[in-house]
């Protein structure tokens, strides 16, 4: 199954596990490989280790989108054909080829020891089950499905909760699914199985070194027949000999060999050549035309050579009998035969003629150092045995290339970092270890100093496993500099070093930085313990070489923070470590502050730390803090029985003018507060439009009134409409909108209560009031709050300053004073609904007779007049 995407995680999995189901979802496109078959999910080891730690219920539904998308049926029964492999080479399945170079079908995988896989089943029938017998069933799927995903034994059994090992090992996910299904107790469900195919990490990730220099050898190896022929070949039946004839003739023709070893000559009849070594019969030919064809000269080259029969037998992927070139080597013979299996040595391949071995070829010659000159040429009757692979030692870590290697006896492990191409040069070669199994059949460790010449010299032995290490990545005899600065990382520790020495001015900070409060990390040599420091880095370079120009230590690290991007996701893990040094005695060390500084938050507790320091922390004080006061609160263990609060008054004054009376020393958990200066806000304004004689923005005061401003905007215009204006404010809109939002929703459950009387009584009348709900419950959810207090603006600009009639502004009012109208507008239920130039002493009635009456539908006793005040 080709994984493209997957829904939102179920609702089965819980809030507060969500992310790792949501991380393993995320991580399934980066798995690096595509599968190729619809029962096989190839899965990283990180996802399958997230995918472990959910619960049972989240697993389950995980899975169960996992595999929903699979091809073919549940319990698909159709027959899939695996290819041939040996028993030691299955550990991998690949694309093959056919001759005419078109792909085929890509092989199926099958299940090995230790394999994971994934179960899925449904129930048969289950409408014809009774009641009892469902929930039996119902049960058991439960108990299984909550297991997934399951892992075979080394034997390739599975082993199911009450269930007696079943083996599956060999057989592909369908034929799998068919066995589960066969067993008498699983008969009541379909089943499926999924193969989950592991990509290895680690020490599962080591292979034998060297044999997939016969990947996809089988059945694509072409014998090669335009090498040199060498000196020493022996020409034989079938072979063929081209000779160009120049001179007094110029001619050229091809030879074969007969199975008498004869050539028929031209001119020369028949000439003996089988048995001979090819240098022999070309010097003989090339006499003998000299000699009896006068004024003629031969060159004699060789053409095809003759096939010979060789076996290629022991641990290789099809052992046989095989046709080759008469120029074929033992390499040409296993590249024939498919190439040697897992099982198989590389290092001890050998040539038998007539039952004798006549020579031994390494193939490691060949993999590391390029080295053919063992490659023996074979002869018709030849046997290339692979006897089974010998001494084997794995090596890992950093190593060049971590692998499963091949040995001769009374190997080193010198010759083993030969083998695996060095060390990197992040190697510790004096820390490296050697796993082996002693002889009293235990598992034991041995420490093993490469850089030592007893340490190269270490006999290794069948099975032993090295580790080389990676140095620590803790940069000895050196400070790290990060945060807010142009150039972060490493800095040479010496004797004397000082905070100027690593930031030499300003300049080195980006700008923005907070020079006032570096944080120096610094770390016990002993006991690792953490401790903080920090430094005000201008005054570290008003005065270099002072007390306040700090001398650092090695492994310190300096943060610089910025003032804008906040300190939080810093200090966090700072504060997680002084969180884990604390225990019983020894209280957290840490120092709050807030309210009106520029980075409110929980600080180091440094030794020695003041109010003035926490200050510094907090990025300092911000403009609307109260220089007068500040709130300091204290907690304290009283006789080991109870924790109590104690609340101390701060001079925050003498604190800033340097009164270090009042600038007291901290203790863990002591919280700053620092307090804001009385009446202390935002700018407030109001927005006066209309017809005044200066319109615009203008601040408020706390507490102005509506009419200061109107003076303060020169009054009304001679056309100015004061009845007719409108007064908004923002804190009423906002009311208005959470009233309209009540509203809605109320009625949108009262239309749900009426669609569903609607449904069960099926009336026609039910159905468009309905409709017509609808319509109005959308009409007030487009409805948009205006906000509009009355105000009587006349009243207003009459009433004295502070008057009862006066307002009171906020911040956000906006007044507008529209110009005065002559209209009377008539609208609603009468003839011609229009407006009319207002003409005094004209009533009500007067108007609604100038629009032509009212209509018969009107409703005399209800016609009401909005007035413009």
């Amino acid at each position: 199954m080709r994984v493209k995407g997957f829904r939102s995680v179920p609702t089965t999995i819980s809030n507060r596990r969500w992310l790792l189901a949501a991380v393993f979802l995320c991580l399934l496109p980066f798995a690096g490989i595509a599968p190729a078959h619809a029962d096989d999910i190839q899965v990283s080891q990180e996802q399958l280790d997230l995918l472990q730690n959910l619960s049972p219920e989240e697993r389950a539904a995980l899975l169960k989108q996992l595999t929903e998308g699979q091809q073919g049926a549940v319990g698909d029964t159709r027959a899939t054909t695996a290819p041939k492999t040996s028993a030691g080479d299955q550990a991998a399945t690949r694309m093959p080829t056919t001759k005419a170079g078109k792909p085929e079908v890509p092989a199926v995988p099958l299940l090995r020891p230790e394999d994971y896989l994934v179960l899925d089943l449904d129930i048969v029938k289950p409408d014809a089950l009774s009641y009892e017998d469902r929930q039996r069933i119902e049960a058991l799927k439960a108990r299984i499905l909550e297991k997934n995903p399951y892992r075979l034994d080394r034997l390739g059994a599975l082993h199911l909760p009450g269930f007696e090992a079943l083996p599956l090992a060999g057989l592909n996910a369908r034929e799998a699914s068919k066995r589960l299904q066969s067993d008498r107790d699983l008969r009541v469900f379909l089943v499926r199985v999924t193969l989950l195919t592991i990509e290895r990490t680690g020490d599962e990730a080591l292979k034998p070194y060297g044999y997939e220099l016969f990947q996809d050898s089988e059945g694509t190896f072409t014998p090669v027949t335009d090498v040199p022929v060498p000196a020493e070949y022996v020409v034989g039946p079938g072979d063929q000999l081209r000779v160009q004839l120049y001179g007094n003739q110029n001619r050229s023709f091809s030879l074969t060999v007969g199975r008498d070893g004869r050539v028929n000559f031209p001119q020369l009849g028949p000439i003996s050549v089988g048995g001979q070594r090819f240098s022999a019969v070309k010097g003989s030919i090339e006499s003998r035309v000299s000699r009896q064809m006068i004024g003629v000269r031969a060159d004699v080259a060789m053409g095809d050579a003759h096939s010979i029969r060789v076996f290629v037998l022991g641990e290789v992927t099809q052992p046989g009998s095989y046709a080759v070139n008469g120029l074929a080597t033992v390499t040409s013979a296993l590249f024939a035969s498919g190439g040697i299996t897992k099982l198989g040595s590389l290092r001890n391949v050998q040539l038998k003629r007539a039952g004798t071995v006549v020579r031994n070829v390494d193939l490691y010659d060949l993999l590391l150092n390029g080295d053919t000159s063992n490659d023996a040429r074979l002869l018709p009757g030849d046997v290339v045995f692979i006897p089974p692979v010998g001494i084997t030692v794995s090596v890992n870590g950093e190593v060049r290339r971590p692998a499963i290697y091949e040995v001769h006896e009374k190997s080193t492990a010198a010759d083993l970092l030969y083998l695996a191409g060095g060390l990197t040069p992040e190697a510790d070669a004096r820390l490296t270890r050697l796993e082996r199994i002693d002889p009293e059949r235990k598992r034991i460790v041995v420490d093993v100093n490469l850089t030592a010449a007893d340490g190269r010299a270490m006999a290794l032995q069948s099975g032993d496993f090295m580790r080389v290490p990676q140095v620590r990545e803790v940069v000895e005899n050196s400070v790290m500099l990060t945060g807010s600065v142009e150039r972060p990382g490493p800095f040479e520790y010496r004797s004397g070093l000082k905070l100027t020495d690593v930031l030499p001015s300003i300049d080195e900070l980006k700008p923005g930085a907070d020079p006032g409060y570096i944080l120096v990390r610094r770390e016990s040599r002993t006991d690792r313990a953490i401790t903080y420091r920090s430094v005000d880095l201008n005054r570290a370079l008003a005065a270099p070489g002072s007390a306040a120009d700090l001398e650092l230590a090695p492994r310190d690290r300096l943060y610089v923070f910025d003032r804008d991007g906040g300190r939080e996701r810093t200090l966090k893990p700072l504060m997680d470590e002084l969180n884990a040094q604390s225990r019983l005695g020894e209280p957290l060390l840490i120092a709050g502050i807030g309210g009106r500084v520029k980075a409110p938050g929980q600080y180091p507790l440094e030794d020695g730390m003041r109010v003035s320091d926490l200050i510094r922390a907090g990025g300092s004080l911000d403009e609307a803090a109260f220089g007068g006061e500040a709130e300091l609160t204290r907690y304290e263990v009283v006789n080991g029985e109870s924790r109590q609060t104690e609340l101390v008054k701060i001079d925050l004054g003498a604190v800033l003018r340097g009164d270090e009376n009042a600038n007291l020393v901290l203790r863990p958990y002591d919280y700053l507060t620092i307090k804001e200066t009385p009446q202390w806000r935002d700018q407030e304004t109001i927005n006066i439009a209309g017809e005044v004689r200066f319109p615009g923005i203008y601040p408020i005061q706390r507490g102005e009134t509506l009419r200061s401003v109107l003076n303060r905007a020169g009054g009304l215009t001679d056309l100015a409409f004061p009845a007719g204006s409108v007064f908004t404010r923002a804190a009423l809109r906002e009311r208005e909108k959470k009233q309209i939002e009540t509203l809605a929703n109320r009625m949108q459950g009262d239309l749900a209560a009426l669609a569903l009387q609607s449904a069960q009584s099926s009336t026609q009348g039910g159905v468009q009031a309905l409709s017509v709900g609808q319509s109005l419950l959308a009409d007030l959810r487009a409805t948009k709050p205006v906000g509009r207090l009355v105000v009587n603006l006349n009243t207003v600009l009459r009433s004295a300053p502070g008057a009862q009639g006066d307002l009171v502004l906020k911040n956000g009012d906006q007044l507008i004073i529209p110009r005065s109208t002559q209209e009377v507008t008539v609208l609603g239920e009468v003839q011609n609904a229009t407006s009319h130039i207002y003409k005094p002493g004209l009533s009500r009635d007067d108007y609604v007779s100038l629009s032509g009456g009212a209509t018969q539908r009107a409703d005399h006793r209800h016609i009401y007049i909005v007035r413009a005040d």
